[in-house]
């Protein structure tokens, strides 16, 4: 009997547990997963920002692309008449000397800045039929880096005729025009090329358009756009 109780297998030990540096080896590897994890979420969503806010910047050069060509295709020969009521303006005024603020050469322009070119053009659409002409004088002013298309309710402007305003493009250098003539096809910084006389309405000078326009646009984040639009005459 007692040779019996000692050739007995000993008693199986209860299960062993993990150990406090299996814990933390653990926890280590499942935050370094972790932290590998956010850092390629957070990249991701990064990227996605700054795809978005590519896409934004593209849609907006475009649409102000679109704006420009739209008010000089349809360029119209139409002069108007100062805001003091004196002389006459071109239909088309391009240059450092086109206008500046409080001046008759500008109605309504920016307090800011002079403006780049001021012009009149047809096609303006009037779906609620209110009693206005069709043709409209549009003004484009760079002021503080953003291009700024104004724009009068009435041809015939006033002192008091207040420009509505319209922000096209942001972040931008320097936005030139250049006018190229018809005959001789070459490109100028100033319309009209020949002096006016302020004699009238029905001078040609006033009336007198562009072969085309070039727009440069530098950008700072694209550097500079060139555009060419062909005026139809």
């Amino acid at each position: 009997m007692i040779h019996m109780s000692r050739m007995r297998a000993p008693a199986s030990r209860a299960p062993r547990g993990f150990t406090l540096i299996e814990l933390l080896v653990a926890l280590f590897i499942a935050a370094v997963m972790f932290a590998m994890g956010y850092g390629a979420i957070n990249q991701a969503l990064t990227t996605r920002g700054s795809i978005r806010r590519h896409q934004q910047n593209l849609v907006q050069l475009e649409t102000a692309m679109r704006v420009i060509e739209q008010d000089f295709v349809q360029l119209a020969p139409r002069p108007v008449r100062s805001p003091d009521g004196t002389t006459y303006l071109a239909c088309l005024q391009g240059g450092p000397t086109s206008g500046s603020s409080g001046t008759a050469d500008s109605p309504g322009a920016s307090d800011t800045s002079a403006p780049l070119v001021v012009l009149t053009r047809g096609g303006w659409s009037n779906p609620t039929g209110l009693q206005r002409s069709e043709l409209e004088r549009v003004a484009y002013v760079l002021d503080n880096g953003t291009l700024v298309r104004e724009h009068w309710n009435v041809l015939d402007a006033t002192l008091s005729s207040t420009p509505f305003k319209r922000n096209l493009l942001k972040r931008l250098r320097n936005v030139t025009f250049r006018y190229m003539v018809p005959v001789t096809r070459s490109w100028v910084d100033t319309w009209p090329t020949a002096g006016v006389s302020s004699a009238g309405i029905e001078d040609s000078a006033f009336r007198m358009r562009p072969e085309a326009v070039e727009v440069t646009l530098d950008t700072q984040q694209w550097g500079k756009i060139v555009r060419i639009f062909e005026i139809a005459n």
